[in-house]
């Protein structure tokens, strides 16, 4: 028995077809945008996590060891500079920078060591190992430790070259913009 072959017998069909797609392919890309503004959705293009659609879901309590979170970065000079350097990425935050997707790894109080890892009050954190240069050969300075102060986060990511507290140190956690939950994610 031949298979069937599709085919579209006329240009103004395969036109017909081209444009719904396109049609579709916006109304996709356009909902995935409009979510991502509008519905606290935002969309994950860097691998320090899956990448894909996440949800920010409110935290109705103080930040703790353990949970993933999408976090303002505040407005300073290393924050600056590593947006001129490329580690920050356009988005919503004050500053005009993307929310980071990060996971809080010590909180107030604990004490953080800065060696070739991360250790958080003499425990290793697994995958911390630093990088003493960037993708572009630039020196990368470590944070270089000690207690986390009241009101703030320690965060980490097991990317190793991602730009998290093993260089840019504790964040305030007034930043913490929700949990992050995975919705449509895709991890290669």
């Amino acid at each position: 028995m031949k298979t069937p072959v599709f085919a579209f017998g006329t240009r103004s069909a395969q036109r017909a077809y081209a444009v719904v797609l396109l049609a579709l392919t916006i109304s996709i890309v356009g909902g995935g945008v409009a979510a991502a503004i509008v519905g606290g959705f935002r969309i994950n293009l860097t691998p320090s996590e899956p990448l894909g659609l996440w949800c920010i879901v409110a935290l109705d309590r103080p930040a703790a060891r353990g949970d993933l979170v999408f976090i303002c970065p505040p407005q300073t000079t290393v924050m600056q500079e590593a947006r001129e350097r490329g580690y920050l990425r356009s988005g919503t935050c004050p500053g005009g920078v993307a929310p980071l997707i990060k996971t809080v790894v010590a909180v107030a109080g604990q004490h953080v060591e800065i060696g070739t890892g991360v250790t958080i009050d003499g425990r290793p954190i697994a995958h911390s190992d630093l990088v003493e240069r960037d993708g572009n050969g630039r020196a990368m300075t470590p944070f270089p430790g000690g207690v986390v102060p009241d009101e703030s986060v320690f965060l980490h990511s097991p990317f190793r070259s991602s730009y998290d507290s093993r260089y840019f140190g504790p964040l305030p956690a007034s930043g913490i913009l929700g949990l992050a939950q995975p919705v449509l994610t895709y991890a290669p």
